[in-house]
């Protein structure tokens, strides 16, 4: 096992809302740990002695990750079942991930694809990957941020897209979603600042995922694989970064798109 990571918490004396160091190892929340990016961080965390709680709509699939985890070196690592759609369960469940006081941190990695390309979707479809991308993942962290902002410590971290940048017609609902969520994280940073918690913003571009398995974006030489998208997030969290994009030529690469003018920009195919 690798020199423990520096504890996240551990505050710059020049910020609002300094919070004091703390001799215990970090534990954070994982919700959605079986997806490529979560799993490719846990195993980050875990070898630097970290406490992990993950959590996945189906409990037995984090059976053998957890298993893997401790393995690598985490000191701590429990599962539970949590489906975030389900919002009536959302409190109970974490209140349970984060009982004796002491979860430091919330990754939300769930997310939801389906291909847009020449169709329109369905209105349960719309619904769904609304849900998932954004209104589950609001939900949840609203939850969280209540329990941090009485702390006035920890962080809390959302996996959305630069797809949510600007609006293209092969994955707009998508996009849509996307957009949500980084309006809602840019939100919840502004309140939670003074608060001494952190809110970071994760926008990948194309992952060679499971997820992404079969669409012609995954083939793409841009896309990138989950462990360098886990590296940028696990520096994001020591440094309590903002917003970060990953890999880091996407911030450009949406620089561009932005810029173009919308009477061109309809017009393209992307």
């Amino acid at each position: 096992m690798t020199d423990p990571l520096p504890h996240p918490l551990a505050g710059d004396p020049a910020r609002v809302g300094v919070v004091p160091s703390r001799s215990s190892v970090p534990h954070v929340l994982v919700v959605g740990a079986t997806s490529a990016i979560a799993q490719a961080l846990c195993r980050r965390l875990a070898a630097h002695g970290w406490a992990l709680t993950l959590t996945s709509r189906e409990a037995d699939a984090l059976v053998p990750i957890a298993a893997d985890l401790r393995v690598r070196g985490a000191v701590r690592v429990t599962t539970q079942a949590l489906d975030p759609c389900r919002f009536e369960g959302i409190a109970a469940a974490f209140a349970a991930a984060a009982a004796g006081g002491d979860l430091d941190g919330v990754v939300v990695c769930h997310g939801a694809l389906t291909d847009e390309q020449g169709r329109f979707l369905a209105p349960d479809e719309t619904r769904r990957i609304i849900d998932v991308n954004f209104t589950s993942a609001a939900a949840l962290l609203a939850v969280a941020a209540e329990s941090l902002a009485a702390r006035r410590s920890g962080f809390l971290c959302g996996i959305s897209s630069v797809a949510g940048d600007r609006g293209r017609q092969s994955n707009f609902t998508y996009g849509a979603a996307k957009a949500g969520f980084t309006a809602y994280l840019s939100g919840l940073r502004n309140r939670l600042h003074p608060l001494g918690v952190a809110v970071i913003t994760v926008e990948p571009g194309i992952v060679r995922t499971p997820m992404t398995a079969g669409l012609p974006a995954a083939d793409s030489r841009l896309a990138t694989s989950p462990d360098v998208v886990a590296a940028d997030i696990e520096r994001a969290i020591l440094r309590r970064r903002d917003v970060v994009y990953t890999p880091w030529f996407w911030r450009w690469i949406m620089t561009v798109i932005w810029s173009i003018p919308e009477p061109i920009f309809k017009r393209l195919k992307l």
